[in-house]
């Protein structure tokens, strides 16, 4: 059984590293649909073409083609056995196309990273990115001023001033907050206490996917069945 995952939380709730950390660790790709818009457009795709002409003209890339290029890249060979979902869907009519997408498929587990948004505003408005290779340094990390990866200057990101994280979390609350009401009376939806440290925080997060009943992982990184069959084994 493929484990399909979809992180959802606020911007500073930690998503992103729990979905790279948990990608990492189970053996499955991270797909952010930024990275893989700027691939298709590299790559020279005809959905990447119709993209790349869309935000040549300055414009956003509408859902038909996110939903395109999402498409491709989850039928590749190395998603076949799962992967996790960060970015994507942002609002309920995204939510909706991907139900679409995922007929025929394995379940899709949602698990919301819950934190209090005082929180939310003091980890954003202290988060430091370098200013050489845009690696972001880990929130609560101490009083590092140089970046673990190359060694460069470490810096506030420009749309982390408070007055900015206050008005980006409006726009969350008002977009995407609604993906929760939509995913909670899925069997499949959990939530998990982000204000926890970040390993406490992906100990809870696994323990939550198994929870579901939708399948675990085993000690490899391979995904398999309630009675511990691993995808593609002979039962």
């Amino acid at each position: 059984m493929a484990l399909n995952l979809l992180m959802l939380g606020p911007p500073g709730a930690g998503k992103g590293t729990q979905a790279e950390r948990f990608a990492r660790t189970h053996n499955i790709p991270k797909i952010s649909t930024g990275d893989i818009l700027r691939e298709a457009v590299a790559a020279g795709t005809d959905i990447g073409s119709r993209a790349k002409a869309t935000m040549d003209r300055g414009e956003l890339v509408n859902d038909d083609v996110m939903i395109g290029i999402l498409r491709e890249r989850i039928e590749r060979e190395d998603a076949c056995g799962g992967f996790v979902l960060d970015g994507f869907p942002r609002t309920v009519a995204q939510a909706a196309a991907l139900d679409g997408l995922m007929a025929g498929r394995d379940p899709l587990t949602v698990v919301d990273i819950v934190v209090p948004e005082p929180e939310l505003v003091r980890r954003l408005a202290s988060r430091l990115i370098c200013e050489s290779c845009g690696v972001g340094a880990p929130m609560g990390g101490g009083s590092e001023v140089a970046c673990a990866r190359c060694g460069g200057k470490l810096v506030q990101r420009t749309d982390d001033d408070e007055a900015v994280v206050r008005e980006r979390l409006k726009v969350y609350h008002r977009q995407s907050e609604p993906l929760v009401e939509y995913y909670r009376v899925r069997p499949t939806f959990r939530s998990i206490d982000g204000t926890q440290p970040p390993d406490r925080v992906a100990a809870d997060i696994a323990a939550a996917i198994e929870s579901t009943g939708v399948g675990a992982v085993d000690g490899v990184g391979k995904a398999v069945d309630k009675n511990g069959v691993r995808q593609g084994a002979q039962p």
